[in-house]
């Protein structure tokens, strides 16, 4: 049961959103829908989903590992690969050139405090730019914040809605206007 009695066992973020509805609810799906969707990152929308998986993975967040998980799915990831990556990036099968920007996300996931130049050099020499770079921080950013959002609240991790999660996020971060009246 989520923690607050107002919202409901299968209740999600969207539902707590309406069901607070302070205003600042709106400009945090536009956050998402700008990070995740703009066409201007150096990341497919694919690669954008998986970096937002792993570092709730990396918190041990179920609920946005989950989400996220499906939603990289629906952009035609393979799930095995996201699991691979929460466990050893190392090992898993992605791009080489990525391996630095997953290890830059998961120390700043679990150690931000002793984040180093040389950290950000491996990034930069895997041929990534620091535009890329910045992408990947602020997503790391807004999943780390989300995920203690989902935790602080207490939602209940449903894995049998993951996939309708993954795939109303596929639609667009936007489309939960459609469901909720926000401010």
């Amino acid at each position: 049961m989520p923690f607050f009695p107002s919202l409901d066992a299968q209740d999600k973020v969207p539902h707590a959103f309406a069901k607070f509805n302070t205003g600042i609810e709106r400009p945090l799906i536009d956050l998402h829908q700008i990070l995740m969707r703009s066409a201007d990152s150096p990341f497919s929308i694919a690669q954008r989903e998986l970096f937002a998986a792993f570092v709730s993975g990396t918190n041990a967040c179920k609920y946005c590992t989950g989400a996220h998980s499906a939603t990289a799915v629906e952009f035609g990831v393979e799930e095995p690969l996201i699991s691979s990556l929460i466990d050893d990036v190392e090992t898993a099968d992605v791009d080489e050139n990525m391996k630095p920007i997953f290890r830059y996300l998961k120390k700043l996931t679990l150690t931000p405090t002793k984040m180093v130049q040389s950290d950000a050099d491996a990034v930069f020499n895997a041929g990534w730019s620091e535009r890329a770079l910045y992408d990947a921080i602020i997503i790391s950013c807004t999943w780390s914040f989300m995920n203690r959002f989902v935790e602080g609240l207490g939602l209940n991790v449903i894995p049998e809605q993951f996939g309708m999660e993954g795939k109303m996020l596929h639609a667009g971060y936007d489309k939960i206007y459609d469901k909720f009246e926000l401010k």
